[in-house]
């Protein structure tokens, strides 16, 4: 389907043009070129096609009016047909099963995904399934994929299919943007992939081939960009193969027209290709030039109290929501990772246990980088050890005075709940600080 998706949060996905069904001519500028309208580039009706000319500086190769469109046509969906790959949505090509995959393909790499959907798939064969199941189960099942978001909406939109829809994903695009998590793409894809409707879904690989085949200034990642190139990719459609048709741009965006180096040499359509004839097909689409991301500087404990871990629940919306994490806070400029750590041990519902007389010296673990679309997170961590004599909490036990949103977990109750990629990090370092001897284990925290 393709290697990386480069869509942003299908919640934000802007609008394709269209206006009654038809598609609406587009700006006569784009970035000081002078461009074709989408029918002008795709081929306009007979009873027009001698009074119109394209206008488009892309001389060297003719536009696809109705032969080369059907060519253009018939040499993608040939190619696809013995370059597909053999992926498990594609089977039988159930609604529910595209869903799935396209909502873990969003910012992830095919081969990442596929054991995430076999589990998915043998886990929750059903949208009742998915709708049945608690947020916990459905997140601890994403473990690992991130973009969590993604989960959570996916299993509210699962709710909704079964409360609205009798259990059934619904093939119009208006219900399917409707439901929790799917904009123009997501929906795009269901309706063709999942039910061949004529609908256009653009991807960053999609927006990135038709960039070039109309060696248009058009990023898919800006909204007015990506609203030109669902005008074209709806044009282009032949009747009756929106599925094979959209799949076939997905899958030649990821295998051959790539981001870098493109295969130009082996690819199918590249007599079609303006970019191609002007020997820069690496120029289209435009970079779009990304800020550079702040580093977040935190403080977290790993703190152990007879044989049991404090977790606590973040916010149900946000990053990493309704997962568990070791408690950790953000430092001030300047401040050292040792006064975050007692910031932080100040606020934790720790009871008598967090006097000064009943504490062991915070061992520093290491530091665990993880980074985010906009920024960088850097925890800085500690093993804090409670001395003895303090009573053990019950197992898998609420913490004191903090209801379900923090809890003392054995290790067996910890491998149930879900985590992010960055707690499995620090997991891993206080797992190897215990297994050290006490002479090579990290000294104890310091100003």
């Amino acid at each position: 389907m393709r290697a990386l998706r480069q869509t942003k949060n299908a919640d934000q996905e802007p609008h394709p043009v269209t206006r009654h069904g038809r598609v609406t001519p587009l700006p006569k500028t784009w970035g000081g070129e002078t461009e074709a309208s989408a029918e002008d580039l795709v081929g306009r009706s007979k009873s027009d096609s001698s009074s119109a000319k394209p206008r488009t500086r892309a001389a060297a190769a003719p536009p696809l009016r109705a032969a080369s469109r059907a060519g253009f046509q018939e040499a993608l969906l040939r190619w696809f047909a013995g370059a597909q790959r053999a992926l498990p949505w594609r089977e039988g090509y159930d609604p529910y099963a595209v869903w799935v995959s396209e909502m873990m393909l969003q910012q992830t790499q095919v081969d990442t995904v596929l054991p995430y959907f076999a589990r998915w798939m043998a886990r929750f064969p059903t949208i009742e399934a998915v709708a049945a199941a608690p947020e916990e189960d459905v997140l601890k099942l994403w473990e690992g994929l991130g973009y969590y978001a993604r989960a959570r909406n996916l299993h509210r939109a699962a709710r909704q299919v079964v409360s609205l829809h009798e259990g059934r994903l619904p093939a119009e695009i208006a219900a399917l943007r409707a439901l929790p998590g799917i904009g123009p793409y997501t929906a795009g894809a269901i309706a063709s992939i999942g039910h061949n409707l004529p609908e256009p879904a653009v991807d960053g690989n999609v927006g990135r081939v038709l960039s070039r085949l109309f060696a248009r200034a058009a990023s898919p990642r800006e909204p007015r960009g990506l609203a030109a190139l669902q005008a074209l990719a709806r044009a282009l459609i032949p009747a009756g193969r929106a599925r094979a048709f959209n799949q076939a741009l997905m899958e030649l965006g990821a295998l051959v027209c790539r981001d870098r180096a493109p295969g130009c040499l082996l690819c199918p359509v590249r007599a079609h290709c303006r970019a191609h004839a002007q020997g820069a097909p690496e120029r289209y689409p435009p970079r779009v030039a990304r800020p550079a991301r702040p580093r977040v500087e935190t403080a977290l404990v790993v703190a152990q109290r007879g044989g049991r871990l404090l977790l606590r629940r973040r916010p149900a919306r946000g990053l990493w929501g309704g997962l568990w994490e070791f408690p950790w806070v953000e430092l001030a400029a300047g401040e050292p990772p040792a006064g975050g750590l007692a910031r932080l041990l100040a606020t934790l519902p720790l009871g008598e246990a967090a006097r000064p007389s009943t504490l062991g010296a915070a061992a520093v673990l290491g530091t665990v980088a993880h980074g985010l679309t906009h920024r960088e997170l850097r925890f800085h961590a500690f093993a804090l050890e409670l001395r003895d004599g303090i009573p053990a909490p019950p197992a898998d036990a609420d913490a004191d005075g903090a209801g379900a949103e923090a809890r003392w977990v054995t290790r067996p109750g910890l491998a149930a709940l879900p985590l992010g990629r960055p707690m499995h990090k620090v997991l891993a370092l206080a797992d190897r600080h215990v297994s050290r001897p006490p002479g090579l284990r990290a000294g104890a925290a310091s100003d």
